[in-house]
């Protein structure tokens, strides 16, 4: 769903002390449902308040984790999330804190493709740890 289509009914939720954007509340039946930056449900259908409450405890932090992007070729890549907004998801390969290594950025719709998922044991990492 581009961004012109965000739904009118989602309420932006922002974090009460700096009023940083958390997601969205949208409504389910007689219930809400937590939705994440990357337009991904956080929760079923709950209270408003335990909706507001899974986007709090889920915060921020998780946009500076490693994640992995599966091509769709094949293979999986080890990347950083650059730009989260609902125009679109901008991840790179990771660079490692390195400021002279190459990176590719790739351009992903939102809501986020589930290809982009949290690293797994047994992802590849993207180093040599050590070479014969």
């Amino acid at each position: 769903m581009p961004a012109s289509e965000l739904p009118a009914d989602w309420i932006e939720h922002r974090r009460p002390d700096d009023r940083e954007p958390m997601g969205w509340i949208r409504p389910d039946g007689d219930g809400w449902v937590a939705v994440s930056l990357l337009g991904r449900d956080l929760t079923g259908p709950v209270d408003w308040h335990a909706a507001e409450e899974a986007l709090e405890d889920a915060g921020l932090r998780w946009m500076a984790d490693v994640w992995t992007l599966e091509r769709p070729e094949g293979g999986a890549l080890r990347v950083r999330l650059v730009e989260v907004t609902p125009a679109r998801v901008v991840v790179q390969t990771d660079d490692f804190g390195a400021i002279d290594v190459p990176v590719e950025r790739f351009e992903l719709p939102w809501p986020a493709p589930d290809r982009l998922r949290p690293r797994r044991d047994g992802d590849p990492d993207g180093t040599v740890l050590l070479a014969r």
